[in-house]
């Protein structure tokens, strides 16, 4: 299998699952209106735990979208 091939399989899945862990994560693991959020100071809301889960999943999937869409470009290109 050519690695061009190889490179668009693998970003084209990799875009498709980052996507919908992206969606997932702020439709789903964003805290409600009901929690306890605002009681935090604002320079510290980043340690509830609830939002920090939820930093980190939208960073780890936007993450994968930018891989994937580095190895489609590459594929593309080289």
């Amino acid at each position: 299998m050519p690695f061009k091939m190889m490179f668009i399989l693998i970003g084209g899945l990799l875009f498709l699952a980052s996507t919908a862990g992206y969606i997932y994560a702020k439709v789903r693991l964003r805290p409600r209106g009901e929690s306890d959020v605002d009681e935090y100071y604002y320079e510290f809301e980043d340690q509830h735990p609830g939002l920090a889960r939820y930093y980190a999943w939208c960073r780890v999937t936007w993450g994968g979208i930018i891989t994937a869409m580095l190895l489609i470009f590459l594929a593309l290109v080289l």
